[in-house]
């Protein structure tokens, strides 16, 4: 795999953890009982920290690259182990 299409995945992986990890951690006013800020969805987090989110989306998708690097590299799961079709009859 070319550096390239590695920095492509890694960058893939590392926006859908950082969703993946978003609403851990995070506390609405009702939670921290408080009253929300005037203008403010009652649901909005009062202790959002997006070095925090950076952080713990880098540290999975370090991970989950590092297993899926791991397989490319020694063909633990394959296109043809995740073909389904003689399952089910086709």
């Amino acid at each position: 795999m070319r550096f390239g299409s590695m920095l492509a995945v890694y960058a893939l992986i590392w926006v859908l953890s950082a969703f993946a990890v978003l609403p851990f951690g995070l506390r609405t006013p009702h939670d921290a009982g408080v009253n929300p800020t005037v203008g403010h969805a009652t649901s909005a987090p009062v202790n959002f920290r997006p070095r925090m989110v950076a952080w713990r989306a880098t540290l999975v998708s370090a991970v989950v690259f590092a297993l899926l690097y791991a397989n490319f590299r020694n063909g633990w799961i394959t296109a043809s182990d995740l073909d389904i079709s003689p399952l089910i009859g086709l």
